[in-house]
């Protein structure tokens, strides 16, 4: 696990992804405010390796996560990626699985499982749900991401995704949590 120092917490002044924002309303006749974020919808997609019998996750440093649990900043997630260009989402999980994860998986095999809201007390961005299916002859280089991404590819069998799931001290998205149950109710 790679090592994280020199961690600072500004206020931000500029923003690419996010924009932070207060909004005001009136509920039952009475006036609020709510601080939240307006962000980018996503989308997410559970990779099933069908010669390894395994899921192919992604593990990778995320701030907000360390600045909660100092112990560990690394999570484990599904494929994802931010719906930032104007493609359909299911052509932005095909290039996010070839992204992160090195594989290229035709769009006609991208199933879609549901979409839901994330974050939803500060945020509420909406997540397409995917699942797709991959094998070593999908496979067109290492993976990791783009830019300035550090993505490590991890393989979890399925026998072990469901203690997986719940064990507290693995840090995870409850999409992920969903995705594995959504498996084995419907695949298995």
């Amino acid at each position: 696990m790679q090592k994280i120092q020199n961690v600072k917490i500004e206020p931000l002044t500029e923003n690419k992804f996010i924009k932070p924002v207060q909004i005001s309303y009136i509920q039952s006749g009475k006036e609020k405010k709510w601080e939240a974020i307006i962000s980018h919808d996503s989308v997410a997609v559970l990779l099933y390796h069908l010669e390894k019998e395994s899921f192919l996750l992604v593990k990778q440093f995320r701030p907000p996560v360390y600045i909660n649990n100092k112990n560990n900043g690394f999570t484990h997630e599904l494929c994802a990626g931010i719906l930032d260009k104007n493609v359909t989402e299911a052509q932005t999980v095909v290039e996010e699985i070839d992204e992160e994860c090195g594989y290229l998986v035709d769009i006609n095999n991208i199933e879609k499982i549901t979409s839901f809201y994330t974050s939803v007390g500060f945020a509420g961005a909406r997540q397409g749900l995917y699942y797709a299916e991959i094998d070593e002859s999908m496979k067109i280089h290492d993976g990791g991401g783009i830019h300035d991404e550090e993505i490590e590819l991890f393989f979890l069998p399925t026998k072990e995704a469901k203690s997986f799931a719940i064990d507290e001290n693995i840090p995870k998205t409850p999409g992920l949590m969903f995705a594995f149950y959504w498996f084995f109710d419907v695949k298995v």
